[in-house]
């Protein structure tokens, strides 16, 4: 079976033009939970109190289908888990599964954290242990997942590892620019499940116009998991 992770709150709440109160996010993710949705990502805790709002609402709500997930980032470099800010807010959120995102491309890692390759791939271990020890379940998001790979393929291969060694009962491949053709598409994640062993999800982008036949394709090679919009709606041109 596949699993329809819902991210509506946050990324489509990205596009220009759309802003939803604590009371619409509500509605929505009722309407999304009698949908069967297995996932619904209200949003980044951390990032705002809007969001934070909504996961205290949320909380003590009975939802028939769907896992409420709460999204953040990793700890910073300088940091650890269990004194960072961002962890807290998630662990705060009181959500049963927690998605963490991460850097893969080595560009990102040196020019946007300014950090080490090492490093990069410790905080994301950690991170995940972490939260995976405060009884959260744990889906990992590998930003600019393809971009990466075709920038260094066994450093992105890396990071995917270093969420598993975390805990990471999903890792999920991001087409975060969204200009990642169907057949790149398909030969690394063909190349991807010949070096690890684990249950992927995708999430697509739409900047190419093959956010949705990337998804499908994805599926058809192997993904449990897709994480899409109501509408396709995100920042820039969309997401599935």
């Amino acid at each position: 079976m596949i699993q329809i992770y819902d991210t509506t709150l946050r990324d489509g709440t990205q596009r220009e033009g759309i802003s939803l109160s604590c009371e619409d996010k509500i509605k929505i993710a009722r309407k999304l939970d009698q949908l069967g949705v297995a996932f619904i990502e209200g949003g980044w805790p951390g990032s705002n109190p809007k969001d934070a709002e909504f996961f205290d609402r949320a909380k003590d709500l009975k939802w028939e289908n769907a896992l409420i997930t709460a999204f953040g980032s990793t700890c910073r470099v300088n940091g650890i888990p269990d004194d960072d800010a961002n962890i807290k807010a998630l662990l705060d959120a009181h959500t049963p599964v927690c998605t963490v995102v991460g850097k893969t491309s080595t560009l990102h890692v040196t020019d946007v954290l300014r950090t080490s390759l090492e490093d990069n791939l410790r905080i994301i271990e950690a991170s995940l242990t972490y939260l995976k020890a405060q009884n959260r379940r744990v889906i990992y998001d590998a930003e600019h997942f393809f971009d990466g790979y075709k920038l260094d393929c066994a450093y992105a291969v890396e990071t995917l590892r270093a969420a598993i060694r975390g805990g990471a009962e999903t890792v999920v491949l991001c087409d975060t620019n969204g200009g990642t053709m169907p057949w790149e598409l398909e030969r690394i994640i063909r190349e991807v499940k010949n070096k690890i062993d684990q249950p992927f999800g995708i999430h697509t982008h739409n900047d190419g116009e093959c956010a949705v036949i990337n998804s499908l394709v994805a599926v058809r090679e192997g993904a449990i998991q897709v994480q899409g919009t109501i509408n396709g709606y995100g920042e820039r041109c969309g997401n599935a």
